[in-house]
């Protein structure tokens, strides 16, 4: 009976941020405002890379496809949750739980594996400028998105069917927002030595492995650019590398706190908020952070608005 699926329980209840009916309206108003800042944003910067010519290029490429997970993996999350505070039920299916926890993970992964391969863009372009164009083609851009979807997904699926093998018999009050796998592991009444081994081992290795590559060739991009002797071009170069940079620090600096942490330091309320910061402040900073310091995106972005104003003005 070991490997069956034992579980007992229908639906669990997600608590959500605050007990208090005051402070769950203020919630609701603040999170349909970042989601909506977050969908709008993230989508802006799509369209404006698809529509600009100028764009199309291996940095605007991933930055395009960073934008659609982004808005993707908030939208595993924030629904639900805005849901649960205008119908005031905060059960969620035990399918409906798995499926969420499924599809966090796909998107947290590929963010991941993005943030990554953009790191590797910048390298090529500052430490070999002249093998940019060799080295960075249209095939391998493909390539590595492709690539991170698949792996995303196998990693994705790994745990989520590990979670099917665990039972839940009295205890499906989930202290968070949604179904995360932490905190569903806490409420198994099965072992779960197996599951909490793989997010200490494959899981450390989706999360660890792309962060020391990003590591590794900003350490690179940093000796590279300290050689450079005009001041301009230092700046030049850093400043081409600050808004990726920003995301990363911001993404895995919450990410590692909440997963790889000792369990003592960990509360309820502490991997909560952890959690609110890279699965919806992350999301909707992106677009702000890429456009505000970018030129290019900050052109491309007028030229849509432009082109949207003269259509709905022809109209």
């Amino acid at each position: 009976m070991q490997g069956e699926n034992l579980t007992e329980i229908s639906e669990f209840i997600l608590l959500g941020l605050s007990e208090d009916p005051g402070e769950q309206r203020l919630l609701f108003l603040l999170f349909l405002s970042m989601y909506l800042v977050t969908g709008l944003g993230n989508l802006l910067i799509v369209l404006a890379i698809v529509t600009d010519a100028r764009l199309h290029t291996p940095m605007y490429f991933f930055l395009a496809n960073l934008a659609f997970v982004d808005i993707c993996f908030t939208s595993t999350t924030i629904p639900k949750m805005l849901v649960n505070h205008v119908t005031g039920h905060r059960g969620i299916p035990y399918a409906g739980c798995l499926t969420q926890t499924f599809f966090f993970i796909l998107f947290a992964d590929i963010d991941s594996l993005l943030l990554t391969a953009m790191a590797y863009d910048r390298y090529v372009a500052i430490c070999n400028p002249l093998h940019y164009a060799t080295s960075v083609t249209p095939q391998l851009c493909s390539l590595l998105v492709g690539a991170s979807w698949a792996i995303a997904f196998t990693n994705a699926l790994t745990h989520t069917t590990l979670l099917t093998r665990l039972s839940f018999c009295t205890h499906n009050k989930v202290p968070h927002f949604f179904c995360d796998l932490s905190p569903l592991l806490k409420l198994a009444c099965s072992d779960a030595f197996l599951n909490n081994l793989m997010v200490y081992t494959i899981g450390s290795l989706f999360v660890f492995t792309p962060f020391m590559g990003i590591l590794v060739s900003y350490t690179r991009i940093f000796a590279a650019v300290l050689r450079i002797p005009s001041r301009t071009g230092k700046q030049k170069a850093f400043s081409t590398c600050g808004s990726h940079l920003s995301v990363v620090t911001l993404f895995y600096g919450t990410l590692i706190g909440v997963y790889f942490s000792p369990t003592s330091s960990h509360t309820a309320q502490k991997d909560t908020v952890a959690a609110v910061m890279y699965t919806v402040v992350t999301p909707m900073m992106n677009p702000f952070i890429y456009s505000l310091r970018n030129k290019d995106m900050k052109g491309a972005l007028k030229a849509l608005l432009s082109r949207k104003q003269a259509v709905n003005g022809g109209d």
